[in-house]
């Protein structure tokens, strides 16, 4: 039974949808993010990636990833970050995105894969209002750690419906 004091505030964390769950944490400009494992098909080393004329910028172009082509987003450049030179830990997280009635592989590069962590609903806050016009739909929550804050991302909102149609073509799965 809910006391008093926990029906007060469950409204504002308890989530509109089960976000519990274990999430691959990675590293992006010094911030920690995550993605649910559900959604992560493999990680790979940074490898060779072919560029493709009149893509975005962010776009990075394409891999043969055992026979199979995948198109690679620069998280950074997505985000509106400064882009960084690759290093040993910069790494691509394979993963799969739905959309357009479809699923395809895609990679996104990140600059270091942290760890895979189980998140209870607890741990799990909305994202806050940022006011204006700031679009955060792609964002699940903000999972309070012991040492700061990882942002959930929802990997099919980050990568939507433009980067779906720009590289939905490229993918050949």
């Amino acid at each position: 039974m809910e006391s008093a004091a926990d029906v007060s505030t469950s409204y504002r964390i308890q989530p509109s949808v089960n976000r519990e769950g274990k999430y691959l944490t990675f590293s992006l400009a010094g911030e920690e993010y995550g993605i649910g494992i559900k959604k992560v098909r493999e990680i790979v080393g940074m490898m060779s990636v072919t560029h493709v004329p009149q893509t975005p910028g962010y776009v990075k172009g394409v891999i043969n990833l055992r026979g199979k082509v995948i198109p690679i987003v620069d998280l950074r450049l997505k985000f509106g970050m400064d882009a960084m030179a690759y290093t040993e830990r910069t790494c691509i997280i394979v993963v799969e995105i739905s959309g357009e009635g479809k699923t395809i592989a895609m990679g996104i590069v990140v600059d270091s894969v942290s760890e895979v962590l189980n998140i209870r609903n607890g741990e799990i806050d909305d994202t806050p209002g940022f006011g204006g016009s700031l679009d955060t739909d792609y964002i699940l929550g903000m999972a309070k750690m012991a040492g700061g804050v990882k942002i959930l991302l929802d990997i099919d909102r980050v990568l939507g419906e433009a980067e779906f149609a720009a590289v939905g073509s490229l993918s050949q799965n």
